[in-house]
């Protein structure tokens, strides 16, 4: 009985979805643990920094990207099954999301470097 979600692939991919959240949520707690360290002052930000250089924390963010890129398209296709009836066709929905995500993500990886 254990394990009679990985014989459908709908469930397996629904599985697959909802554990990357718990991944993300780490990730999102290690994100705002950074902020309160910056609150704190110089030193303390600093430890945080040094923390994010260990193996642990780089397989952290290592496993953090695929999930993150895999929950993000899965759920901008979920949207149109949830929206209320609109005039365009559902897959625009799916493409505005997924396109305005990645100009997003662009603009603040230019403004980071």
């Amino acid at each position: 009985m254990a394990g009679w979600w990985h014989r459908n692939p709908f469930f397996l991919r629904y599985m697959v979805r909802e554990g990357s959240a718990v991944v993300l949520t780490a990730y999102a707690l290690m994100l705002l643990a950074g902020l309160a360290c910056l609150v704190q002052g110089e030193a303390a930000f600093e430890t945080w920094r040094a923390l994010l250089a260990t193996p642990l924390s780089i397989a952290l963010h290592a496993l953090a990207l695929p999930l993150l890129v895999y929950h993000s398209i899965t759920w901008f296709l979920v949207m149109p099954k949830t929206a209320p009836r609109l005039p365009f066709a559902p897959g625009w929905i799916t493409a505005g999301g997924l396109a305005a995500s990645a100009a997003l993500s662009s603009v603040v990886l230019l403004l980071l470097w």
